[in-house]
């Protein structure tokens, strides 16, 4: 992650203001087009919560104690757990038990809705939505997390899926497929919908993919944390720490 913070250029809030722009000339024949988590979501509340419930529930008053801030590195069980104040040896000793106490809650409605808005978010989708393009979410989370997805949309104040299709939620029917190819499936969606103005993604391999099919899109990757693979951004990718400037 420190390594595309980085990449970030001084100028970088130009860049959500040509976005603008692009989606002002289009109109409604537009899309811009957004994931979710790591995107327009903070999901470090989520994956705190589901620490501390653990650690309450096996007798580990640090774990019980884990907090958004603990988790500096991205998606990492480990460092959040050792930031907390657990040794090293003593996180070895639970580290199946929670990594798989996390896969049950994680990707779940219930779990979700304690997701909050990446910085800036819900002033720029809605400045988005004045400018008559239309909204796409294309997430990797699956159909039985639609509920609590859209219930945390409205708590932080974005814009929820409509049926004038204003704004549109895409998502995977089911946990098992793979984010990856079901982002590029949906590519040929987006196509029959309109003309794509822009596309943000936090994954580098989704987003150098939007760079790929969409190469007269404005392809947008967030500076904020990623799956950890070491896959190197496109130089047409363009990267921003947040949508607040």
């Amino acid at each position: 992650m420190t390594d595309f913070l980085q990449r970030v250029a001084v100028s970088w809030s130009t860049t959500l203001d040509e976005v603008l722009a692009r989606a002002a000339r289009h109109g409604r024949d537009g899309l811009v087009v957004f994931d979710l988590d790591s995107t327009v979501f903070d999901n470090r509340p989520r994956q705190a919560r589901i620490v501390r419930e653990y650690g309450t529930a096996h007798g580990l008053p640090a774990l019980g104690r884990c907090q958004g801030w603990h988790f500096t590195t991205g998606w990492d069980l480990k460092g959040a757990a050792v930031a907390c104040g657990v040794s090293e040896a003593d996180y070895e000793k639970h580290r199946a038990a929670l990594k798989a106490f996390w896969g049950e809650r994680f990707f779940t409605s219930q779990y979700c809705i304690d997701d909050v808005e990446i910085v800036g978010a819900p002033r720029y989708l809605a400045a988005l939505l004045a400018t008559g393009t239309r909204l796409v979410y294309v997430t990797g989370r699956q159909e039985d997390m639609r509920a609590g997805s859209v219930a945390c949309l409205a708590k932080c104040g974005m814009p929820t899926p409509t049926t004038d299709g204003r704004v549109t939620l895409l998502m995977k029917p089911t946990l098992r497929e793979s984010d990856d190819e079901y982002k590029r499936v949906t590519h040929a969606r987006l196509k029959t919908m309109g003309p794509v103005v822009a596309a943000f993604d936090n994954e580098p391999t989704h987003v150098n993919d939007y760079a790929t099919n969409f190469p007269e899109a404005l392809a947008v990757h967030l500076a904020t944390d990623h799956s950890g693979r070491p896959v190197p951004l496109d130089p047409r990718v363009i990267s921003v720490p947040h949508f607040a400037y």
